[in-house]
């Protein structure tokens, strides 16, 4: 399958399809004088086989990244940088990603400040890259949170080999499996309903059966977003749909991104029945993640006021207080102003669940 961007200039290709990597990556990389390679150990390990007719063609260099979010940070962003700046490139150059979200957003912001911006190619290897690698936002983690240190830079091309899916552990599925489902609730309750009925447990979401036309849809929904508003001053900000409380959980907790979401999601629909008077099924919600295999055993562990300190850094925040994107219904978002007192009330609610 191959979708394009619609802006009004600078569009990219986004190619899902098994072998996308090998059939389609070369024409674009041929007019460049400089092309560097970046790829996650772990994927360089499992696919050392795939990625060696990569190099075989124009690649200037490769780097080997430490695997996952641990490579956003300022004294990677440094040694990489330094290192890249050593060869001398030109503004004539195009840096290849290939790894999960992380390593798109790091290589991104690389490519985003290298000489003021070069070009790069997403290949994205987890099922969770399918929504960090579409849109152009990369960035670094700082000390006080997630992403706080980024930009807007889009890819020249979205090369989404479905290859790479065959060996992902059951924790990378379930991680992107949380961004898949996210997609769905800001479609439609079609959308969610289908969803629940093809991965009804952790069994047969592990079969990962039809997978490719979920991760196509939710492409397509993101699109429809940032397209419109890439930015984030606008629609954008539905996209962080359980991520106020999601990367708070996640930063605080060490735990999966898509894990976070999910449980950030859960919450978002708490504070939603309280603020906006909506009926979310939150027990509906809670058995469906269970099922489904994540751990919400780690809300047990979690404490408000540390969670509150991480939900006041998100950059969504305004003056008038904490911004959080919430269901009126499904496929119905709005971002609403929710005070730290209605967050507490929710947070208690979130953990009675697991005492009921």
């Amino acid at each position: 399958m191959k979708l394009m961007t619609t802006y009004e200039n600078n569009n990219y290709p986004i190619i899902v399809t098994q072998h996308a990597m090998n059939n389609h990556l070369q024409p674009l990389i041929e007019g460049y004088q400089d092309v560097f390679l970046f790829v996650d150990a772990q994927v360089n390990t499992h696919w050392s086989h795939k990625l060696n007719s990569i190099q075989q063609q124009k690649i200037t260099q490769t780097f080997i990244l430490p695997a996952g979010e641990q490579v956003k940070t300022l004294t990677y962003y440094e040694k990489y940088l330094n290192a890249l700046l050593a060869l001398k490139p030109t503004r004539n150059t195009c840096l290849i990603a290939i790894g999960g979200g992380a390593v798109g957003d790091f290589v991104g912001f690389l490519a985003a400040t290298l000489l003021r911006g070069v070009d790069f190619i997403q290949v994205p290897t987890t099922i969770l890259a399918h929504d960090s690698s579409i849109g152009g936002k990369v960035g670094i983690n700082a000390q006080y949170g997630k992403n706080l240190i980024g930009a807007f830079h889009r890819p020249s091309a979205v090369i989404y080999d479905l290859d790479f899916l065959s060996t992902l552990p059951t924790q990378e599925i379930l991680s992107g499996y949380g961004e898949v489902y996210k997609h769905a609730l800001l479609e439609d309750d079609t959308a969610v309903e289908t969803l629940e009925q093809t991965y009804p447990d952790l069994a047969a979401l592990l079969t990962l059966h039809n997978i490719e036309h979920y991760i196509s849809k939710g492409i397509q929904v993101k699109l429809n977003i940032v397209v419109k508003d890439e930015k984030e001053r606008g629609q954008r900000q539905w996209l962080n749909l359980g991520h106020t409380l999601g990367h708070a959980v996640e930063y605080h907790s060490k735990i999966a991104h898509g894990h976070a979401v999910m449980i950030g999601i859960l919450f978002q629909m708490i504070v939603a029945n309280q603020l906006l008077n909506t009926h979310h099924d939150i027990r509906h919600y809670y058995n469906y993640l269970l099922a489904v295999g994540y751990p919400l055993d780690v809300i047990d562990t979690l404490t408000f006021k540390p969670l509150l300190q991480l939900m006041q850094q998100d950059k969504k925040n305004d003056q008038s207080g904490i911004r959080m994107v919430l269901l009126e219904k499904l496929g119905h978002p709005v971002v609403k102003t929710v005070s730290p007192m209605l967050l507490e009330q929710a947070f208690e609610v979130l953990q009675s669940l697991r005492r009921s």
